[in-house]
């Protein structure tokens, strides 16, 4: 019998455990059930029980392997648990415990539990909605990012959409969910870029923005809340979607609004940031009081369509940077196509950076073993004017090859003016040096003095990989 203290009651647990019970807090306060809510990219969330306060709670649990990659990413995850435990707002999820298992490796956080789950899934059950539910239910979420928002500096959640948005539905209760979480375990995964593609402002992917991004997204929430349709399903993966984003170029769901005052409203969501209004003013819009214009009547709307994913663009994404961002490096000319690359090894990291000009460009790819099977990869292409492409990709070493990847990458982020062999010999290189064995499907025999064909980082990757 395990018998632990939890406040000033006493738990008491016999054993053998119940077969529903996975699993069972230090305090013995939080029980885990055998029934799963939801299942991300980094963590599952299960249904749970509190024994102190006798209510139903979520159980959230990521694995940490997966999400800190280093010290400094534990201390980030800290603090930004703490800033959610502080916040309090009847239009926030509530933020109730946390605690990390060292022996299970893994970030355990209990919030408060919605038994009509996300808002999507919520739509997805309920077909037929009143005009007037749906502007409550944007008033609660506008509500919620005021609060946000007010504070100084302000919170931006960055990953708003109808599955991190929450409901009761007995009350009709609304509150904004994963909250800060996801920023912390996206930003630090390389391979990751903070956000849905298919919700994220154009400002989002330069990394320039303010809280304005949530407006945006909030935008699209309600698309999706009218038509059932994730933003932008009409693209195959998410360097279709960055360039429609950043051209300008609407989701075709916007059409099949067919409430105008609805589409105007959301239409104000989508302009650009400068022209963006903020929460504050949206809750005040004519649109959205109890007595609008708009006819209170139920509508009955298509099924949803889930997005399509390509082979390779779902695990790449394109974003533009201006000059600022971008170092030349000092040992590359523009004008000389025909120098050796320059070889880094990165400090501090089990990465290489490779550099080489061509066409008037210069490339800088970067790489580092994302585990056993997988290489996340960066490249940057620089032109005469300094304006910069960043790639973000994951290499798969068990079934990509250097032209695959760099023949799709050339057609579908249109680098026409790029010579696939060329990055084929780059992403080569770069392997040569980091992976031990690496057979290259390209001859860089032109580019790799003799003495550079094997090197030191064959020994530290084969350690820091177990190979």
């Amino acid at each position: 019998m395990v018998v632990a203290e939890s406040g000033e009651d006493v738990a008491v647990h016999a054993e053998p455990p119940d077969p529903d019970v996975l699993e069972i807090d230090p305090t013995s306060r939080y029980i885990m059930y055998n029934e799963v809510l939801g299942k991300g990219a980094f963590k599952t969330v299960y249904k749970a029980f509190d024994e102190l306060n006798g209510i139903e709670v979520a159980w959230n649990q990521v694995r940490i392997e997966e999400v800190l990659q280093k010290p400094e990413d534990l201390e980030r995850l800290y603090s930004e648990v703490r800033l959610l435990k502080s916040l309090k707002h009847s239009n926030i999820v509530r933020f109730y415990n946390s605690w990390i298992d060292d022996k299970k490796k893994t970030i355990n956080i209990i919030t408060e539990l919605f038994t009509s789950g996300s808002l999507r899934q919520y739509r997805k059950k309920h077909k037929k909605v009143d005009m007037k539910a749906v502007k409550s239910w944007a008033r609660q979420i506008l509500t919620g990012l005021v609060y946000l928002h007010s504070h100084d500096p302000p919170i931006i959640h960055r990953d708003l959409k109808c599955d991190n948005i929450f409901i009761n539905g007995n009350q009709g209760e609304v509150k904004i969910g994963d909250l800060g979480l996801a920023t912390v375990l996206e930003q630090s995964n390389a391979k990751s870029v903070i956000g849905t593609p298919e919700f994220m402002a154009p400002e989002l992917y330069d990394e320039n923005y303010n809280e304005l991004v949530d407006i945006y997204s909030f935008g699209m929430c309600m698309l999706e809340m009218v038509t059932f349709e994730y933003p932008y399903s009409e693209c195959r993966n998410s360097a279709q979607i960055y360039k429609k984003v950043s051209s300008g170029i609407k989701p075709a769901a916007l059409s099949k609004v067919n409430d105008q005052e609805m589409k105007l409203f959301i239409e104000k969501c989508l302009v650009p940031a400068p022209q963006r209004l903020s929460a504050k003013e949206l809750l005040i819009d004519p649109f959205l009081q109890a007595n609008g214009s708009a006819k209170s009547r139920p509508f009955a709307l298509p099924d949803i369509v889930m997005p399509k994913i390509g082979a390779f663009g779902d695990r790449c994404l394109m974003s533009e940077a201006p000059a600022s961002t971008w170092n030349r490096p000092s040992s590359l000319d523009l004008g000389s196509d025909s120098e050796l690359p320059v070889i880094k090894f990165l400090d501090n990291s089990l990465g290489i950076e490779v550099r080489r000009a061509n066409k008037g460009h210069i490339f800088l790819l970067k790489g580092e073993g994302n585990d056993e099977n997988s290489v996340s990869l960066i490249l940057r292409i620089a032109d005469q004017n300094d304006r910069v492409r960043n790639i973000h990709f994951l290499f798969f070493l068990d079934s990509d090859t250097a032209l695959s990847v760099s023949s799709e990458m050339v057609e579908q982020l249109e680098l026409a003016d790029q010579n696939d062999v060329f990055i084929a010999e780059l992403i080569d290189l770069l392997l040569l040096n980091l992976i031990p064995g690496w057979k290259p499907c390209v001859s860089i025999d032109h580019l790799v003095p003799p003495n550079r064909r094997r090197t030191s980082r064959d020994h530290q990757y084969s350690q820091g990989h177990g190979v």
